[in-house]
């Protein structure tokens, strides 16, 4: 199939498949003028990275992640997993930033909020 139908068969825009094969997470085979082919298998594959990407990985991380899938073993895995839990506690430490950005920000809006109320209170009064 060509891109525009493996892009609408796995839900994805034809930018993104052309991304992902200029990433090496997806290959195709080419025509002789040049137009990309992709099996059955490729839409999958597709499927299968942007549940990746959704997950919050990067185009490196997913390209890490790869060999589990492409070649199977359990050094690959072991990798994989190993990788993935580095990404997640990557993920931890920025949603706890997050959080304390999240706080400061909660503790300046209620500092501004007494800070109007005190004026507004002192303005009637005059």
């Amino acid at each position: 199939m060509r891109i525009g139908e493996l892009a609408t068969r796995a839900g994805v825009s034809v930018r993104s498949v052309r991304y992902y094969e200029d990433q090496g997470l997806l290959a195709s085979t080419r025509s002789p003028s040049g137009q990309r082919h992709y099996t059955d298998h490729e839409v999958e594959r597709v499927r299968f990275l942007q549940r990746l990407y959704a997950a919050g990985l990067s185009s490196r991380t997913i390209a890490e992640l790869l060999p589990c899938v492409d070649s199977p073993s359990e050094d690959n895995s072991d990798a994989a997993l190993e990788r993935m839990a580095q990404e997640r506690d990557r993920l931890s430490e920025h949603i706890a930033d997050l959080i304390s950005t999240r706080d400061a920000l909660n503790a300046l809006m209620a500092a501004a909020r007494e800070d109007r109320e005190t004026r507004w209170a002192t303005a009637t009064h005059h």
